[in-house]
């Protein structure tokens, strides 16, 4: 067999071989001596006699808009991973896409996973802790003048008012200036 059968040549042309018999009928295609297809002569000839408004075109897929939101997403996972992020405005290949998937699916069962080992808590958890702890030092520095106060003065021999007069003042002085740093909590 030198060309196609008909089974294979509707294959190639993505028709059905009742169709291919009927353009093998009406003499549209170009057979070879022993019966079988002649491909590119065939194609050539059914594209010269095939009436363009009677063929049947797949409709295009329409592809949804990406957002730019998680074009970006991906571009910013990529990055943190070290791996080649697509230009702007070039587009995100789906492997890039892919890729960035993976990464982010792995980042997010990392933290599940410590967070059920408790190496994880709360943000609001957190941050009530570490404000009850500055403040549980705040009072023990306020109240620390008048706890040593009397025992310097003793040391030094001086009047204990006096020096707790000068010891409020400057722990009072230090404390105002730790209260103006702020932390950045992002």
């Amino acid at each position: 067999m030198q060309g196609m059968s008909e089974r294979q040549y509707a294959a190639h042309v993505g028709l059905s071989r009742g169709a291919i018999q009927k353009a093998k009928t009406a003499e549209r295609l170009v057979l070879y001596a022993d019966g079988s297809i002649d491909a590119a002569a065939s194609d050539r000839r059914r594209a010269e006699t095939t009436d363009p408004s009677k063929t049947r075109n797949p409709p295009a897929p329409r592809l949804k808009p990406v957002p730019e939101a998680a074009v970006a997403a991906v571009g910013e996972t990529l990055r943190e991973q070290g791996l080649a992020v697509p230009a702007v405005g070039g587009g995100t290949t789906f492997l890039q896409a892919k890729t960035a998937n993976e990464v982010l699916k792995a980042q997010e069962r990392r933290i599940r996973l410590q967070k059920l080992k408790g190496e994880l808590i709360e943000r609001a958890r957190a941050l009530a802790l570490v404000f009850r702890l500055a403040r549980e030092e705040r009072d023990s520095w306020v109240n620390w003048p008048a706890r040593t106060a009397a025992l310097m003065a003793a040391d030094l021999g001086v009047e204990p008012a006096a020096m707790q007069k000068v010891l409020e003042k400057h722990v009072r002085a230090h404390l105002d200036d730790l209260a103006e740093v702020r932390p950045d909590f992002r």
